[in-house]
């Protein structure tokens, strides 16, 4: 089957919670990021597929303020803004969730939940608000932890990753990145974090994009779908409009072409007399 060509990116749109325009990034002799644009809607949730090497990492920590662009603007909420560290992106709203989460195994559910903004009561940890309050955030959004007395490490992936996103959730993210949830997930700890991706859709107050590989969870949750090719974004459409099969075939036939090139130059160096 001839994949369809790729269709390009949608103009950025005013009342965005968050576009990105033109935006690149190069390492050294490294082109990582090339004149993308991206925009997210105020509670929608954009998928953010492509291969290794793509560059959508280095897109998120453009977005958190990690590291500064070479190139480009970073609108949010119809404000250009310069994002030079992550404590100012998180001012603005803007937290990522990263595949090694970022919390302290050794420590509870409570002060992960609170690691860095904790309680204080007379110069003193209030360790009795902290409980309070992560248990009533983590029920608030349907995250089943037994006991917020529990050491982080007790816990499966699936609800480590969902503790991490509720931090970030009530600490005020209005634009949360999700770097890779699911990775080296089973089913049932995916579906955990499904369920909640879905519940703050459903509540409409926080906007999200989503880093997947495996593209039917991502059709299944996601209202739109970017595809991210060599640094450059090649694709959006809504889910609904898309299936597993076209952004299968659109990544095969970008195999296709790469192998293609690549025996093209073996038979050139072949045929290459010898001096």
């Amino acid at each position: 089957m001839t994949a369809e060509v790729p269709q390009a990116p949608a103009q950025a749109k005013a009342g965005d919670a968050l576009a990105v325009e033109h935006i690149s990034k190069r390492f050294g002799a490294v082109t990582a990021l090339r004149d993308v644009n991206l925009h997210l809607g105020h509670g929608e949730v954009l998928g953010l597929l492509g291969d290794n090497g793509a560059g959508k990492s280095t897109l998120v920590k453009i977005i958190c303020g990690f590291q500064q662009p070479d190139a480009g603007r970073i609108v949010v909420n119809g404000q250009e803004v310069t994002l030079k560290s992550v404590d100012q992106a998180r001012a603005l709203g803007i937290d990522a969730v990263y595949q090694d989460l970022a919390l302290v195994n050794q420590l509870s559910v409570y002060h992960n939940m609170f690691l860095n903004r904790e309680r204080t009561r007379a110069f003193l940890l209030s360790n009795r608000t902290m409980r309070r309050l992560a248990r009533e955030y983590l029920d608030e959004i349907g995250v089943d932890i037994p006991s917020v007395e529990a050491d982080v490490a007790a816990l499966s992936g699936g609800q480590r990753q969902a503790i991490a996103v509720a931090r970030s959730v009530f600490t005020n993210a209005k634009v949360l990145l999700l770097d890779e949830p699911l990775a080296a997930m089973g089913a049932k700890e995916a579906a955990l974090i499904l369920d909640l991706v879905r519940d703050l859709k459903q509540k409409g107050e926080v906007s999200i994009i989503m880093i997947a590989h495996n593209y039917g969870q991502a059709l299944e949750i996601c209202d739109r779908i970017n595809l991210l090719q060599h640094g450059e974004i090649t694709f959006d459409k809504m889910s609904k409009d898309t299936s597993v099969e076209e952004l299968n075939d659109i990544v095969v036939e970008e195999y296709r072409r790469a192998l293609a090139e690549r025996h093209r130059a073996l038979a050139a160096e072949t045929s290459q007399p010898e001096t």
